[in-house]
Parts: structure tokens; C-alpha cells; sequence
């Protein structure tokens, strides 16, 4: 691991705390708060939110915690990207990514592998600032603590076609591995928190559906909103044909629940993909 290429972290220190010990004490209490029945079925995928921990933490605990009893070999991340590039699909150029809780290889073979099956360039950028893929990480190393490998996705463009491209691409890659998939997404934003409940609630809605193109309709519409929704639908899309065939929302809570502040809320939502 020394000799890794580590992509360092821009959002250690701000979005989550930087020093090891406090990171992995907040991430355990979240996990420890987490009171939610056993999921019966196969988990394929999760969907949690990536603000800061301090606002989102204890939701994405909720998605995190369902994959207490398992043990991938790699976890396929996909993302927004909420920066400026021209290519539609991106990962890393790095060879792991750096958590103060320590690396996280990213699993080249599958990358390539990934790149085999879709026609769209997956374009890999060093020191890239994104903090909705990394956000996800800590929780997945408390999780999992073993070494287990990342296929880090962030999407450029939210179109339809590419997420349904995307979508069936991970699940070729994935097919034979022993993997989890994690769609990063937060739903509405500065809403007050009346209207956001109402929008976030149709946007669930529509990923419990586990229909994909329906989350495209309602953020086209306006009936409701995820800055990730491309990445959950090609998680789901991913998802259906590794065989999931329900989907469980496990939490739901905006920021103004831990602001107090119910004037401009932005959304979080958590939940469960399985078979």
C-alpha cells in the first residue's frame, strides 16, 4: 500500500473531521444510532446522501448499516460530479483514494474492465475536488474493516441514455464479482422544509419504484429532486439486472433537522437495494 499513487483528500477537515481517531469514533456513533429491522433480502446496492457528516451523517448511516454482514471484495461508487469538465463519465487517475483512516485501492482491472463494455470514455482525473463520492468512504471503511477495493464513477452529464449505458456496463463488470454498488446522491435543494418534505417524498417515491426512468421524469418535471439522481438510476438499472427487484427507503431527514433552521433545507434520503 505505501507505494500507492493516493488521491489526497480536499474535504478532510471540513466536510468530516481529519483526525483518525475522532473520524472513525463519530462514523461508529452513527452506525451505533442506527435502530432499523434486518433486511431479509440480498443488499446489491445502497443510496445514501453526501453533505458534510455532521448534516447527512446519520442518514447515510442508515444505507451503511445494511451491509453490516457483508463482505465485498469491492465497492463500485457512483457519483454526480458537481465541477465543470466536458467528459460525460469520470474516475480517478489515481491508484487509491486517501481517507485519514487510510487508502482505499482502486481496482484498476475492473475499471478497464468497465471501460470494455461502454462505448462512452471514462475519463480519469488527478485531484479532482468532488466530495460526493469521497464523503461515502469513511462509512464504507468502518463498515468493512478489511482491505477491500474501489470503482470510483462520477457522472458529468445526467442524461438518461448515458446513466442506462453506465448501469449496463457495472452490471457486466460486475456480474461475477463479490461487490456492492452505492449511488451518492442528496435530493432537493434550499426548499423550505414543507416543500422539500413534499418533493423529496415523490423523489423517494420514485426510487422505491425501482424504475429509472421515472426518476428522470420527475427531475425533469419538477416533482422532485436529486443533484445525483443519474447515478442512482444507473445504480438501480445495474441493480435489476444483478437480479434486485425491491427497493426500501430506510431514513429521510433535511438539514434543517440538525439546524433548526426549516427556512432553506437541503434533503437526505437513504435506502436499500435488493434481491
Amino acid at each position: 500500500m505505501a507505494f500507492l499513487d493516493v488521491r489526497p483528500s480536499p474535504i478532510a477537515g471540513t466536510w468530516y473531521p481529519d483526525n483518525p481517531k475522532t473520524l472513525a469514533a463519530s462514523v461508529d456513533v452513527y452506525l451505533a444510532n442506527v435502530n432499523l429491522a434486518n433486511i431479509e433480502e440480498q443488499v446489491v446496492a445502497v443510496i445514501a446522501p453526501h453533505a458534510g457528516h455532521r448534516y447527512s451523517g446519520a442518514v447515510a448511516a442508515h444505507a451503511f448499516a445494511t451491509l453490516r454482514e457483508l463482505t465485498p471484495d469491492l465497492v463500485a461508487v457512483i457519483s454526480p460530479y458537481h465541477n465543470y469538465h466536458p467528459a460525460p463519465l469520470l474516475t480517478t487517475k489515481h491508484q487509491a483514494y486517501g481517507t485519514p483512516l487510510g487508502p482505499i485501492e482502486v481496482d484498476q482491472s475492473a475499471l478497464t474492465e468497465l471501460q470494455s463494455h461502454i462505448q462512452i470514455p471514462i475519463t480519469a482525473l488527478s485531484n479532482d475536488p468532488e466530495h460526493s463520492l469521497e464523503i461515502e468512504l469513511p462509512f464504507l471503511q468502518r463498515i468493512f474493516k478489511y482491505p477491500f477495493k474501489l470503482l470510483p464513477i462520477m457522472i458529468h452529464a445526467q442524461e438518461e441514455e448515458i446513466a442506462e449505458q453506465l448501469g449496463a456496463a457495472l452490471a457486466k463488470t460486475l456480474k461475477e464479482k463479490n461487490a456492492i454498488l452505492v449511488a451518492s446522491t442528496d435530493l432537493s435543494h434550499f426548499y423550505d422544509q414543507k416543500t422539500a418534505n413534499a418533493l423529496d417524498a415523490e423523489m423517494l417515491k420514485r426510487f422505491a419504484s425501482l424504475d429509472p426512468a421515472s426518476i428522470f421524469e420527475a427531475e425533469h418535471s419538477g416533482k422532485g429532486f436529486a443533484c445525483g439522481h443519474a447515478a442512482v438510476a444507473a445504480v438501480q438499472w445495474a441493480a435489476k439486472v444483478l437480479g434486485a427487484n425491491k427497493v426500501q427507503v430506510v431514513n429521510y431527514a433535511t438539514s434543517g433537522n440538525i439546524t433548526g433552521d426549516f427556512t432553506s433545507v437541503v434533503g437526505y434520503g437513504a435506502a436499500v437495494i435488493t434481491k
